[in-house]
């Protein structure tokens, strides 16, 4: 069966390698452009368009999806199937409706939970104990087609996001192979979804990084390892602004949000429900992550007060001269 494959990060390179491990004729691939990274802005070809220059399949980067030229490119190699994992762009009808089986898309989540952007950050946010990959036949809207076939596993209590992801995008690879043997064998069968239970799971950005200590030690917690490795975390350490990257909850306590009770060779800090949470991996600006130990021997942390709003911060900041230095938000 004659398949091209849309994908572009990391994320869509398991699946893609499954595709040719398994004999499939792969006979183009899709990705985005390549991108400028790093300092010196070295523009940088896609992980997805390295793995198909490796094996000789020819790559297609079109800038835009609904001008015509992208379904020209499609028409070139005559696919039968069209697989996409995070490739990052919207089809349009026209691309949707070409190839003879459709396209099939690969979704970090238990559709129809978490459609959107960013499934496998927003699970962990959200303290999900459960999440898993499913393949769905893809329609107009945005991870609304039907469902295919899911699989799932559980997420670890102090799992990080990017921890995560690598293992999802293991999963990713089975469930595409589950389902091209499927549709094979003329086996699948489409469940529509059930729009009454979706929730969304949007873009994230360097707006979500900063933590806020009112809210519980567990909220803040899922949310350093949701955003972990990227946006990250982060909060004012010292009057410095550090990358949160890794934590552990605890069962000591503090005596208002943003307290840091513990500050020697480890770092607790006291959260809205005043239950502590560890921090174990941080990162200063322009320096490598670390453990919250060696940070610790290596700045002093100079006694300061964190800023609240409304009548909470009127309440805090008259506590403040009379309880330990509260951790900057």
């Amino acid at each position: 069966m004659r398949t091209v494959f849309m994908g572009t990060p990391d994320f869509a390179v398991p699946c893609l390698q499954r595709l040719f491990d398994c004999g499939c004729e792969v006979c183009g691939v899709f990705t985005q452009p390549d991108k400028p990274k790093g300092r010196h802005g070295v523009l940088t070809a896609p992980p997805v368009k390295e793995l198909a220059l490796k094996m000789g399949v020819p790559v297609f980067q079109p800038t835009k999806m609904r001008d015509g030229t992208a379904l020209e490119m499609l028409k070139s190699v005559q696919p039968e199937l069209v697989i996409v994992v995070a490739y990052g762009k919207i089809l349009p009808k026209e691309i949707l409706d070409y190839p003879k089986y459709g396209c099939i898309n690969i979704h970090a989540s238990l559709l129809p939970k978490l459609r959107g952007a960013a499934p496998i950050q927003w699970s962990v946010i959200n303290g999900c104990k459960v999440t898993g990959v499913t393949s769905m036949q893809m329609d107009e809207g945005l991870d609304t087609g039907d469902m295919l076939i899911s699989r799932e596993i559980e997420i670890g209590e102090n799992e990080t996001a990017g921890e995560l992801h690598d293992r999802l995008s293991a999963l990713g690879a089975d469930v595409l192979e589950e389902t091209l043997e499927a549709l094979k064998k003329g086996e699948l069968k489409p469940v529509e979804q059930n729009d009454a239970e979706f929730t969304y799971a949007p873009m994230l950005s360097k707006e979500l990084s900063p933590v806020d200590w009112s809210l519980s030690a567990r909220e803040v917690h899922n949310k350093i390892r949701g955003l972990s490795p990227w946006p990250s975390a982060t909060a004012k350490l010292g009057g410095k602004t550090v990358k949160l990257l890794r934590s552990v909850l605890t069962e000591e306590r503090g005596t208002k949000p943003g307290e840091i009770v513990r500050a020697d060779k480890r770092l607790l800090v006291a959260c809205g429900d005043l239950r502590c949470i560890e921090i174990l991996q941080l990162q200063a600006e322009n320096k490598k992550a670390m453990p919250a130990a060696d940070y610790l021997r290596g700045n002093h942390v100079a006694e300061g007060r964190k800023s609240y709003s409304g009548v909470v911060g009127l309440i805090l900041a008259w506590e403040s001269r009379h309880a330990k230095r509260p951790f900057d938000g």
